[in-house]
């Protein structure tokens, strides 16, 4: 396991830059590595309550890998515009974020990669191929129509998805994730992992501090109220673009379960669980992602994780 200096390291926030990029009519704040001429793009996008810093694991990995990387704060989030409506957070203007960004960075080749509700983005953005996408890569998120079968059937998901219903109460959730210096933001880190040591303060100081921009709780809470309020159809064709799926198996948000089938939703589908892992895959099990992510991008044959050293 690398050493806590080691981990200081990648948890830098200054260890990359930042750009401002116009995408949907909103300033849109991005972290970038790599070549900035590099046509192969590889867009990053993040999950609830965190920001574009949770990919600090992978950006240098897709960087030596010859790409481009943008990772955005997302509408609503950290340094990103934050639109004082929830009809600004509909999926149709989420995914429009994400064609403004491809467009904005002009690369001939995109892969997206996404978490949480980056990865209900990315799904519904490469099911309804707005922009041509290269490769997907999604992170402890289910293909939409799965999540859906599962909140129908009134079981066990229904019941660890009870938050997303509190969230659409008016002002009350607004309290509770800020009170106590945002106590709740931190501990939806560390409450739900399975190696806390990954979250120490200097991490979790950084969602804190992304969560008390002015308008980033309401922008947060935007995403499940408006998806609520705003359906979509429930009709999705074959995913044709190549998709590599990574799940952490201790996830207690969102049940293993919700794999299931996938590979009858999208064409050519790779998935791999990685045991002993939360949610917060990529973070708290960055050796194992980065490892699958390589195998896979470069073409090689995808490991498990159980062949892959976590230390």
């Amino acid at each position: 396991m690398p050493t806590p200096s080691e981990l200081a390291v990648f948890d830098d926030p200054s260890r990359f830059e930042s750009i401002d990029v116009q995408s949907n009519g909103i300033r849109m704040r991005v972290r970038v590595a790599g070549s900035p001429t590099s046509k192969k793009l590889a867009l990053c996008l993040h999950g609830f309550p965190e920001s574009s810093y949770s990919w600090r694991y992978q950006m240098k990995l897709l960087a030596d890998l010859g790409y481009r990387v943008w990772a955005p704060d997302l509408r609503g989030y950290g340094e990103t515009d934050k639109p004082a409506r929830v009809s600004a957070y509909r999926i149709q203007d989420l995914v429009l974020d994400v064609a403004g960004l491809i467009d904005a960075a002009g690369a001939e080749s995109v892969t997206l990669i996404a978490h949480d509700w980056g990865g209900v983005v990315a799904w519904h953005f490469a099911l309804r191929r707005l922009r041509k996408i290269d490769r997907l890569v999604i992170l402890n998120i289910p293909h939409p129509r799965r999540m859906g079968e599962a909140l129908a059937e009134l079981g066990p998901q229904l019941r660890r998805s009870w938050y997303i219903f509190l969230f659409q109460l008016p002002f009350v959730p607004e309290r509770y994730l800020a009170r106590n210096d945002y106590h709740a933001i931190k501990a939806a880190f560390v409450g739900m992992a399975v190696d806390r040591s990954r979250f120490p303060e200097r991490v979790l100081r950084q969602y804190r501090d992304a969560a008390a921009k002015p308008g980033a709780i309401f922008g947060m809470l935007a995403y499940y109220r408006a998806a609520l309020r705003y359906r979509v159809s429930a009709r999705y064709p074959m995913l044709e673009t190549p998709t590599l799926m990574i799940w952490g198996e201790d996830d207690q948000a969102l049940g293993k379960e919700l794999t299931d089938r996938t590979d009858e939703l999208v064409r050519d589908l790779t998935l791999r669980f990685v045991p002993r892992c939360s949610h917060w895959v990529q973070q708290e099990a960055p050796e194992v992602v980065n490892a699958l992510m390589t195998d896979w991008l470069t073409g090689k044959k995808v490991r498990e994780a159980s062949e892959i050293a976590r230390s």
